[in-house]
């Protein structure tokens, strides 16, 4: 047994490392368009007098761009492979935040948000797609790497980023970040490949996975996806109104510019904050996948999505100090990043890998369906007068999950997997 797992390994996994590191690496790229946003937000306001509220707009239709076009690149990618989608990708990420640097209304601010979403979808669904493919035995574990550098990636640029903005403005911020990324993902897409039959281990038999290819279609007409589909939604969406509006949280705890420090760092709330928040939320994301790999995707999905309700809870109710925002928040950060390996790596369990690119990207629009919950949050928090109610329903959304999770997707999917062993049995 071990010659034979040897030999399955020796050549193709050199290869399907070095995919993974570029794949990796393109994530790190276009983490700022998301995780970056917040830091251009009350200095965009401050500029324009145009409102939070209409300024995090444009987040939601990034979010929605970014989102609801993967299919459509994924199927690309699984027709003529990831190259050069990732190509096109980089070229438009550059151009969007070239743009962001110069607009001077809040229609062109949205358009330049498109923008950022299309090319910002074309890497990050390629780049999965692509892990999902060449890591059918490690599969949690390389979406988790993957998706790692999309949550992580923005954790060394947030002290540049709000240096370069404090200093040179927002608008060179965007332009000189949005150029430098753009031409990365363009050198690296260079690199990019799909295996080749036979190139990638087959699937871990340790969990359980489908025995047949869904087409995208077959798939979105079973109910097991739709369920996927509002997990998702509910966990994205209070994620995302974290990851929009921390600094203005902080801001209205009237923690921001407080100073902390942390061994020889010091630095404010707002700073030590980004800096913890992106790292935790990329460890989470190969943490929880290498967890789902070992333990099953629902058993971690129950686990992870209950302590993420004690999280926004605690955020709520007792982040409102320097140190305890840092703590609560990067928490919320560590228990919602995983979503971007668990979901992923699930639907490949249960559907196949064939057209991992395209039904991944399918359930991956639900992050978009979830972006129009951010403006809404806002609105609470303004109609209320604290994140408190906010932090209610996100807790709320996150238990139930956790228990759909393992009362209902678990069980479903169980029968199903007996259902294609009983037709494969039935076949021979």
């Amino acid at each position: 047994m071990a010659t034979s797992e040897r030999s399955i390994d020796t050549v193709p996994q050199v290869n399907r490392w070095h995919q993974l590191l570029a794949g990796i690496v393109c994530m790190v790229m276009i983490a700022n368009l998301q995780y970056g946003w917040t830091y251009f937000v009350d200095p965009m306001d401050a500029a324009n007098h145009w409102g939070r509220t209409n300024i995090q707009v444009a987040f939601t239709i990034f979010i929605a761009t970014e989102t609801w076009l993967v299919p459509v690149e994924g199927w690309f990618v699984d027709q003529f492979g990831p190259r050069i989608v990732v190509m096109l990708g980089g070229i438009v990420v550059a151009l969007a935040w070239s743009l962001n640097s110069v607009v001077s209304s809040l229609p062109m601010l949205y358009v330049a948000a498109a923008l950022s979403g299309v090319g910002a979808g074309a890497v990050y669904g390629t780049c999965v797609g692509n892990a999902l493919k060449w890591f059918a035995d490690r599969r949690g574990l390389a979406a988790g790497l993957t998706a790692a550098g999309f949550g992580a990636g923005a954790a060394a640029t947030v002290v540049p980023i709000i240096y370069v903005i404090s200093t040179y403005g927002y608008r060179n911020a965007f332009l000189w970040f949005g150029i430098g990324q753009g031409l990365v993902i363009l050198a690296l897409s260079q690199f990019l490949k799909a295996p080749r039959p036979g190139e990638a281990p087959p699937a871990a038999r340790k969990l359980s996975q489908s025995t047949r290819d869904f087409k995208p279609m077959e798939m979105i007409g079973t109910p097991i996806f739709w369920i996927l589909y509002v997990m998702f939604v509910l966990v994205a969406a209070s994620g995302l109104v974290v990851t929009a509006q921390v600094a203005p949280i902080a801001k209205d705890y009237k923690i921001a510019g407080l100073p902390v420090n942390f061994l020889f760092i010091s630095s404010t709330v707002l700073v030590m904050a980004g800096i913890v928040d992106n790292i935790l939320n990329g460890l989470a994301r190969p943490t929880f996948g290498w967890v789902s790999d070992h333990f099953g995707r629902e058993n971690t999905m129950a686990v992870v999505f209950t302590v993420g309700a004690g999280a926004y809870w605690a955020l709520g109710t007792i982040g409102n100090t320097p140190w305890m925002f840092i703590a609560t928040a990067g928490l919320v950060y560590f228990t919602w990043g995983e979503i971007y390996s668990l979901f992923p790596a699930l639907c490949t369990d249960t559907y196949g890998s064939k057209y991992a690119a395209t039904n991944a990207g399918l359930l991956y629009t639900a992050k978009g369906t979830a972006a129009f919950l951010v403006p809404a949050a806002s609105w609470l928090q303004s109609q209320t007068g604290s994140w408190h109610a906010v932090f209610v329903v996100a807790t709320i959304a996150n238990l139930a999950v956790a228990a759909t999770a393992f009362f209902v997707v678990k069980p479903m999917r169980a029968a199903r997997r007996a259902a294609e062993l009983s037709e494969v049995a039935t076949a021979r």
